[in-house]
């Protein structure tokens, strides 16, 4: 839980090389900021919405926030005994120091912590949604917000997927990356073992259409795990022969697939109204 102190408070800034904002500067170069916040073992939680969520959450380590003075009003119900600078700047300081016209200008920088472990996923019932090589930072913040919509117990992320922490990440799923566990397995097909030597069967989402239609699928009353691949390619042939079945939402002629999001959340809703 946040540790209570009276010591830290709100702090207007006005200068672009204030050190205290070195972990926001230049937010609009992805390349670097990949490296600074992996380096630096923090990430960027951005909006309102997400911030609040971070702050009712308060398991997380605030390094500090940054927002404009209409956020810090808004937020200030939520800050009492926050163990973490507030940076208030006006509009144009925000702008320079983050790269760009930040219109929700709510920022905070994060600690990171080590991956959830598998097995906290696993339980009786349990939905985990699993992805190969989600290189998208928007599908993959639409999936922790869906994940957290139907009642996933987590997400595991093979080592092709990006960053669930990336900022943009953080945004589209409002914050819901915040309070969905994140695991790891290890690189697809191989690290479906991770999941089988701990009972779960295992799905793979797919649009082939010798795939098995969600509404027939039988319940087994196991743990599952739903396996989604990357906007476009979707998931490996391996991955789909490994899984124990291949599932598809049937579509109208016409139609081959659905954004991953969507479809994530198409079957995610069915498998939970059949658990």
């Amino acid at each position: 839980m946040r540790q209570q102190t009276a010591g830290v408070g709100i702090v207007t800034v006005s200068d672009l090389d204030d050190p205290r904002v070195a972990d926001y500067v230049a937010l609009n170069d992805p390349a670097r900021r990949r490296r600074v916040e992996r380096d630096g073992g923090f990430f960027v939680v951005e909006g309102p919405v997400a911030l609040e969520r971070l702050l009712d959450d308060g398991t997380w380590t605030v390094r500090s926030l940054l927002v404009l003075p209409r956020v810090a009003e808004r937020l200030a119900p939520r800050l009492d005994g926050l163990d973490a600078p507030v940076l208030v700047a006006d509009p144009v300081v925000l702008e320079g120091i983050v790269g760009f016209d930040l219109h929700r200008g709510a920022l905070a920088s994060v600690d990171r912590r080590p991956a959830a472990p598998l097995d906290d996923l696993v339980r009786p019932g349990a939905l985990i949604l699993v992805g190969e090589a989600l290189n998208d930072h928007e599908n993959l913040g639409a999936l922790y917000r869906n994940a957290a919509a139907f009642g996933a117990s987590g997400i595991a992320l093979d080592p092709t997927s990006a960053d669930p922490f990336y900022r943009r990440s953080v945004r589209v799923s409002m914050g819901h990356v915040l309070d969905v566990p994140t695991a790891q397995v290890s690189a697809l097909p191989d690290g479906l073992d991770d999941l089988r030597t701990r009972g779960v069967e295992v799905l793979a989402l797919t649009p082939r259409t010798d795939a098995v239609p969600l509404q027939d699928l039988s319940h087994t009353g196991r743990p599952r795990a739903l396996l989604v691949g990357a906007e476009g390619p979707g998931l490996t042939d391996a991955t789909i022969a490994a899984a124990d079945v291949a599932v598809r939402i049937p579509l109208a002629p016409g139609v081959d697939s659905l954004n991953v999001a969507t479809a994530t959340a198409i079957a995610l809703h069915h498998l939970t109204s059949v658990r």
